[in-house]
């Protein structure tokens, strides 16, 4: 293994969505993750188990957690790892066996990440949700859409990804800090409806500040602007723009031919309306691609939208190596990027079978416990 987190232990309690994300971000980064499967589960690994892109970069122990001996060999793992991740309804580890006060009873300095919706406290903290949910609730699935429909769910990247793995990923990191600098380890509480408010702090200050409205698509960022949106070209594609800074917006009228002077009033909202159907009738004059001859690379804040099969394919995307291939399968690279500490290419999702001698070996557990699994029939 390679990269800035090579030497850290992590075990994964596999589940949905954010947890599997948070651990596939540690893990191409360097560190080396146990992904503790359902058997159940595992038994998708391998050939299927390629196009889980999260399951990627861990090795996985596939175990029945109904058994003693199985909750045995999670301890053991615990009591050489940094870190845990569990994504679980608060009470199911606890109710395993596994929760954070017997684990960090055996291993003071352990990190144990918990993800969830809405948090381990408060009154909907055992309710079922999704991302959806725990968007709707910090305000932010609120401002995105336009006036004359519902909110739109943009997929899972606020709750789920952005609000969820990464905002534990940086608090395993932040906990992890502080253990190495001398103090315990701690429990990290990480709920999709704290990480989707954070995400949305800016809104929140311009709210505040009367710059920006309750109602969707009357605001700058929110595509009420006409210099800052989406596009529809003439074969059916689309561009963006967010010509937002005066010298930027004076290079999409200069190269979008635009000369009625209506068009100086940029930052008057109540012409906005009228200056995006304006606009919007100029991108129809030519292709996507036309577009992208006189716009891109230029000052004008221009990008194609790019479907899934287009974006690996763009040359600025191709030139970083934004996209990488693992078993077949197109993917994202690991992101960011160190210039000292570079990891590894991310290898595939492992066969759960295969892994539990070499994982006991490379963690220092004693070989009785491999023999006490095989004995329950836990393991081959």
């Amino acid at each position: 293994m390679a990269g800035p987190l090579q030497g850290l232990k992590v075990v994964e309690m596999a589940g949905l969505g954010p947890a599997p994300f948070c651990a596939m971000m540690l893990a191409d980064m360097g560190a080396d993750v146990v992904r503790i499967e359902r058997p159940s589960a595992a038994s998708v690994t391998g050939a299927a188990g390629r196009f889980d892109v999260t399951a990627r970069g861990r090795r996985v122990l596939a175990l029945d957690l109904k058994n003693p001996s199985a909750i045995g060999a999670v301890l053991a793992l615990v009591d050489r790892a940094d870190v845990l991740i569990e994504g679980f309804r608060p009470g199911v580890m606890e109710r395993l066996g596994l929760g954070p006060d017997v684990c960090m009873a055996r291993r003071p300095s352990l990190v144990y990440g918990r993800m969830t919706g809405w948090g381990q406290t408060g009154p909907l903290a055992r309710a079922a949700g999704h991302d959806i949910n725990y968007i709707a609730i910090s305000g932010a699935l609120h401002a995105i859409g336009s006036q004359s429909a519902p909110p739109v769910p943009p997929l899972n990247y606020v709750g789920d990804f952005g609000g969820g793995a990464m905002m534990l990923a940086f608090g395993i990191l932040c906990a992890l800090h502080h253990a190495r600098g001398g103090g315990a380890g701690q429990v990290v509480d990480a709920a999709m409806t704290d990480g989707a408010a954070l995400l949305s702090a800016m809104m929140y200050g311009m709210h505040a500040a009367g710059a920006w409205s309750n109602r969707r698509g009357e605001n700058m960022l929110d595509g009420g602007a006409h210099f800052y949106g989406c596009y529809a070209c003439a074969d059916g594609r689309h561009v963006s723009i967010g010509s937002i800074e005066p010298q930027f917006y004076a290079q999409l009228l200069e190269r979008t031919g635009i000369t009625d002077p209506a068009f100086a009033a940029q930052l008057d909202a109540a012409a906005w309306p009228a200056l995006k159907v304006r606009l919007a009738e100029v991108f129809l004059t030519k292709t996507r691609d036309e577009w992208c001859a006189l716009m891109e690379g230029s000052d004008v804040c221009f990008a194609p939208v790019l479907d899934w099969d287009e974006a690996p394919q763009h040359p600025h995307n191709l030139a970083r190596q934004s996209f990488v291939t693992v078993d077949g399968v197109v993917q994202p690279a690991p992101a960011p990027r160190f210039s000292g500490t570079p990891p590894a290419p991310p290898r595939g999702t492992a066969a759960a079978s295969a892994d539990a001698a070499a994982i006991f070996s490379a963690w220092g557990i004693a070989p009785g416990m491999l023999q006490s699994l095989r004995n329950a029939g836990l393991a081959g």
